[in-house]
């Protein structure tokens, strides 16, 4: 074996392992086995997703998006999708229970994602919240390495919740979970605090996206931001 070879690594040891002279170097010194990272989009359906911009309803600028995006994902990245607000209840509390794991995360999963797109329609209110909360504790159960949270709202939160007090909660005792969240077409200053806010306490990214162009860009660069780990073998 000869010259540089690069390798990508699901498990990588923090420790230098030498075998054959060929010395392995982790990129960051990570202290210990670090899994592939995964990554869930939790979608906005409802009801104000129906509402025009630039001619088309928000919910067909979305999947558009979204179906140019999932094709081009790497097949060894485990993704999921979680939508909200695509049903109405019969009482408040209902409503606000209206989010649902659609594709559990799992790899080579994104033809199945977009085909799920299709057959969803806003309807209800903004439970994003409770989204994030079944996210945390059942989307990612068992999963030990880090979870990248994709949020897209139009919307702020009206279902009597706060997502930035949850966040701030949450990592007390979790450190795993990243949520990037796109705000698209919003314009209430208090809705676009609470969602910045639910961004960067979690070390995620926030994007104000006003058009369809810029969610594009918002999309992608969220999902561009989940890298692997990479590994070198150099001769010695």
């Amino acid at each position: 074996m000869k010259g540089l070879l690069t390798i990508l690594l699901f498990l990588i040891f923090a420790i230098p392992v030498f075998s054959g002279g060929y010395e392995v170097h982790t990129p960051d010194d990570l202290p210990e086995l670090v899994d592939e990272e995964r990554v869930l989009f939790i979608l906005d359906f409802s009801n104000s997703m129906s509402e025009y911009l630039e001619g088309r309803r928000k919910v067909d600028l979305m999947i558009d998006t979204m179906k140019s995006i999932l094709p081009n994902l790497s097949k060894d990245m485990s993704v999921g999708l979680r939508v909200y607000g695509h049903r109405m209840g019969f009482t408040p509390f209902e409503a606000c229970r209206a989010s649902t794991l659609i594709n559990p995360v799992s790899p080579a999963n994104g033809i199945n994602i977009r085909n799920s797109l299709l057959d969803i329609k806003p309807r209800g209110m903004t439970p994003i919240t409770y989204s994030l909360k079944q996210a945390v504790k059942k989307d990612f159960l068992g999963y030990s390495g880090k979870k990248h949270i994709i949020l897209l709202t139009d919307g702020g939160e009206n279902c009597d919740e706060s997502p930035c007090s949850y966040v701030l909660d949450l990592i007390k005792v979790r450190q795993d979970v990243t949520i990037d969240v796109i705000a698209f077409n919003i314009n209430d200053e208090d809705d676009l605090s609470q969602l910045e806010c639910t961004s960067l306490v979690t070390s995620g990214k926030f994007y104000n996206a006003k058009t369809a162009a810029e969610l594009a860009r918002s999309l992608n660069s969220s999902v561009n931001s989940v890298k692997k780990v990479e590994a070198k073998i150099i001769e010695n």
